[in-house]
């Protein structure tokens, strides 16, 4: 036993000293990129499954959404304080430390049927999940700049976007063949692949570490809080996910229990969903250089129209097919949303890119499954037209929020205020 013990202290000791190699930074690179989408593996892999997991453990559904509200919560808080840690004692040793932790965590829930334990085990995904997606946003800030910096935050989210298109799809097949504790087991097998990647690969980029002063500390998360058109944006990235997480949190209930469908159909439906918001992400990256207010203006109002087509066309048409493709079109809205406020919020404060993205991933979170939740409890899992309720609250209040940020700017512009 302390053979052991010296042997972990060593590898330990080795890796709190590692920096990463010039040679590796490509495969790094592609090591981040791979680690972002893993907040959406959590959250999105075993929505195929919950019917069928409620059944299992003879829990309602509201209790299975739990998980998720669960998850996000733990994940949204985490983010708030994780960013001032990565960046006083570093990226790489949290990030590997966290993909430990997340794996056994994994591991606990798929062999218990205590729902209890399950939601310990997803608040602790929360923790991990932050703790390793801030670290590595962090990291494209401190390998690069400028123009290669915006071009690869807006990569970004496209590359994020490929967890709610893969997972379901995937998960849905597993549920389908192996119930529904092989999402678990899948997801602890492929954090422990990226975590032998990490060791091996990847290593410390964080330039000159921040000393860890609250006082200093507080003063910074106070500036960016202050700051309108940063927090605004923020509120506008929560509004936009919120809709693609009311869409996670009711369809499966309706495509499995309303329209009597397979696990497997909820995991195709949720891959197309996914594919839209990837679509929004291309078209942000592809008119990044287009005026951005007026731009942002005419995706709501495209929102905001299919939201009331779809109200309408609920009178008369019910269907999978309507569903899905009134879904389409406003999960592209959300996507082409989150791309280009997610660009503008990471590059506002670029000297302190951990607390930014912590912030600002933190914040998005908490809206996002407070709304979500309370959306579900006031317009339950039960058809296409409460998933319809769901949608034009979201996008009516984007559209307010676009005005008031639209007026704030002119107002700040004409005073020669900065924004």
């Amino acid at each position: 036993m302390s053979v052991v013990l010296t042997f972990l202290h060593i590898l330990m000791d080795i890796i709190s000293q590692k920096r990463i190699q010039p040679k590796n930074q490509k495969i790094a690179t592609i090591l981040a990129f791979a680690l972002i989408p893993l907040s959406g593996f959590a959250t999105d892999i075993y929505l195929p499954s919950m019917p069928s997991m409620g059944l299992a453990l003879n829990i309602s559904s509201l209790q299975v959404q739990l998980t998720l509200s669960i998850f996000l919560v733990s994940y949204g808080t985490a983010q708030l304080f994780i960013g001032s840690i990565v960046d006083s004692f570093g990226r790489y040793n949290i990030a590997l430390g966290a993909l430990a932790i997340f794996i056994i965590s994994c591991l606990v829930i798929a062999n218990t049927h205590n729902i209890y334990l399950i939601y310990l085990m997803r608040l602790i995904h929360g923790l991990t999940v932050a703790g390793i997606v801030v670290a590595k946003r962090a990291y494209f800030v401190d390998v690069f700049e400028g123009e290669q910096l915006k071009v690869y935050l807006s990569i970004f989210t496209i590359i994020w976007s490929t967890g709610p298109i893969i997972a379901p799809f995937i998960g849905g097949y597993l549920q389908n063949t192996f119930g529904w504790t092989s999402n678990f087991y899948f997801l602890a097998a492929m954090a422990a692949v990226l975590f032998l990647l990490e060791m091996v690969f990847s290593g410390e980029t964080l330039r000159q570490p921040m000393e860890f002063r609250l006082k200093r500390i507080v003063g910074i998360y106070a500036e960016m809080i202050s700051t309108p058109s940063f927090m605004m944006g923020i509120v506008m990235l929560g509004f936009a996910y919120s809709m693609v997480m009311v869409y996670n949190m009711s369809g499966p209930f309706i495509i499995e229990h309303e329209l009597h469908l397979t696990p497997i159909m909820a995991g195709y439906c949720s891959l197309i969903l996914g594919f839209a918001w990837m679509v929004g992400g291309f078209i942000g990256k592809a008119t990044i250089k287009s005026p951005f207010y007026r731009k942002m203006m005419v995706n709501i109002g495209v929102q905001i129209i299919f939201a009331l087509a779809m109200f309408v066309s609920l009178g008369y048409l019910v269907n999978l097919y309507t569903m899905v493709f009134f879904a389409f079109i406003i999960h592209v809205g959300a996507g082409f949303t989150y791309n280009n406020y997610f660009s503008y919020t990471m590059s506002k404060f670029p000297n302190n890119a951990g607390i930014a993205g912590g912030l600002t991933g933190g914040i998005v979170y908490i809206m996002v499954s407070f709304m979500s939740y309370v959306i579900m409890n006031i317009f339950p899992a039960k058809d296409e037209r409460n998933l319809n309720y769901g949608y034009l609250i979201l996008v009516c209040l984007s559209g307010i929020l676009m005005f008031i940020i639209h007026q704030y700017i002119k107002r700040s512009r004409a005073k020669g205020l900065a924004v």
